[in-house]
């Protein structure tokens, strides 16, 4: 009876990693950074994979049990990812529980203004959003608007797909115009 469980551990692992695994591709569409104004920086790498997440955090709320425990063991790999990342970029030992604490943050004020934007069906206050979000220390705003049209769409995309493609890590994203 034990070892059902870590057999159901492990078909949860092996789908996690298939969905991560589109979620980052997704987040690593050239398109972004090449024509929608997302930088490619550390940070630019981290808006991009917050984005998608969110996108999926969010179609999976309305998931039954399966899918909301997949989307949350896919956040959690996420949030592993980046403590990794800030790890390889020489933050000390010391200085990762700050900059995880910070970077969560910053993930969760995104998922709480870009899904009140996508609520509401408001494109401007999105891409409004996304441009505060992806360039803080900017003097003159970018235009987000591409951006924030992907998202709609990405949005409707995944809104489609059946709760077996979710449950079983085989969502996708939509390709980026």
């Amino acid at each position: 009876m034990i070892f059902g469980l870590f057999r159901k551990k492990n078909n949860n692992q092996a789908i996690v990693g298939r969905q991560y695994s589109v979620l980052t591709a997704a987040a690593r569409m050239p398109q972004f950074y090449e024509t929608m104004h997302v930088p490619d920086t550390v940070m630019g790498r981290f808006e991009m994979l917050s984005l998608v997440m969110i996108l999926f955090f969010r179609r999976t709320r309305s998931c039954q049990t399966s899918g909301q425990e997949i989307a949350q063991e896919i956040v959690d790999a996420f949030f592993e990812d980046i403590d990794h990342s800030i790890r390889e970029l020489g933050i000390s030992d010391n200085g990762v529980p700050k900059r995880m604490k910070k970077l969560a943050g910053m993930f969760y004020g995104r998922l709480e203004s870009y899904s009140a934007a996508i609520d509401s069906g408001d494109r401007a206050a999105l891409a409004a959003a996304l441009n505060r979000n992806i360039h803080p220390q900017a003097a003159d705003a970018y235009d987000m608007t591409a951006l924030a049209n992907w998202m709609f769409g990405a949005e409707a995309d995944l809104s489609a797909q059946s709760e077996e493609r979710i449950a079983t890590g085989s969502a996708t994203l939509p390709q980026a115009a």
